[in-house]
């Protein structure tokens, strides 16, 4: 176990070892028992947490307010329009004045080329930790609970198991490309097999990329891209089918969504679970949520007996507890 927490940031996925990564998990599975036997674990007692959001939310300000008030401190939700950031209030401003109001500051701005600068711009003028509720680069609280709900399934040890993090269609806004960068840079640290599959325009960043790769050959897992759905999802244990922009091609969001309109056959159906692992039937099935259903994926398979989204859902509240008691204590 590592300590020496207190006060770290938590903006990028490796901004902490992944031996600190262990360690936020060993407590995120403590307090979850503590949670489940009704065990108190005021842990930060008196202690307040500034919510910035830029973004709307439906889990990430549930688990992070409830997680608060379940270690004894209090979350403050803080929508970025009613604030002064629009008339003038800069980034300096917000991590000098909040970091000094409250213990922590957690801030969700997915702005395309912005977010991630923004967090670290507060960052660097905040006296508290700057936790990441997703920004354009990172998503990295999702990619905690994605793995102790791999490692509560599958086992603790992931070494050689094969994970597809697929693209698939989706109608609705152009989503951030963090949640697949985060996973790929998270998963192939504990020797996962990752393969990625999406349509040539839909790539990611090349330095995510180079750093997935490296991580492949460090901890002794593979990586590989392909833009076939259907070969990343042959023989997998566990599959990750989400949909997001595709910004490296296009910033254009008009453009962007035409051409997402060439690859509405991505989806995550029957048929295609039937090419995992034991024909589906060992293969468990993520998503960050909210997920299209119908385009990104059929409720058949979301409600199905694969699917762990809720136990998934239900982590966020557990390893952000894990981080906060850990940086904010």
């Amino acid at each position: 176990m590592q300590t020496g927490l207190r006060g770290r940031d938590f903006i990028g996925d490796t901004d902490w070892t992944r031996e600190e990564i262990e360690t936020a998990l060993d407590v995120a599975w403590d307090l979850k028992r503590k949670r489940a036997l009704g065990e108190s674990h005021a842990l930060l007692r008196d202690k307040a947490l500034a919510m910035l959001f830029f973004f709307t939310s439906t889990r990430t300000r549930g688990s992070f307010e409830a997680g608060m008030a379940q270690l004894g401190g209090h979350a403050a939700f803080i929508e970025s329009q009613t604030t002064q950031i629009s008339h003038g209030d800069t980034a300096k401003e917000i991590g000098e004045i909040y970091g000094r109001y409250f213990d922590g500051i957690a801030i969700r701005q997915c702005d395309w080329n912005f977010g991630n600068q923004y967090l670290n711009e507060v960052a660097r003028h905040s006296r508290a930790p700057i936790l990441n509720m997703q920004d354009d680069v990172y998503h990295p609280f999702q990619i905690l609970a994605d793995l102790m709900t791999i490692m509560e399934k599958k086992g603790k040890d992931l070494r050689r198991k094969k994970i597809a993090v697929s693209w698939a269609y989706a109608a609705s806004y152009q989503k951030p490309i963090s949640v697949p960068q985060s996973l790929i840079i998270q998963l192939t640290r504990f020797g996962m097999d990752v393969v990625l599959a999406h349509p040539p325009e839909y790539k990611l960043m090349p330095r995510i990329m180079a750093e997935a790769e490296e991580n492949a050959r460090r901890y002794g897992g593979q990586f590989s891209v392909t833009h076939d759905m259907d070969e990343a999802f042959h023989d997998a244990e566990i599959v990750y089918p989400k949909s997001w922009g595709c910004m490296l091609t296009t910033s254009d969001l008009k453009e962007s969504a035409q051409i997402g309109e060439q690859y509405k056959s991505w989806i995550c159906d029957e048929r295609r679970m039937e090419l995992t692992a034991s024909g589906g039937h060992d293969c468990g099935y993520m998503h960050c949520l909210p997920a299209d259903r119908g385009l990104e994926v059929a409720d058949a398979v979301i409600d199905g007996p694969s699917s762990w989204t809720y136990d998934e859902a239900e982590n966020r509240l557990h390893v952000q507890k894990a981080v906060m008691a850990l940086t904010m204590n």
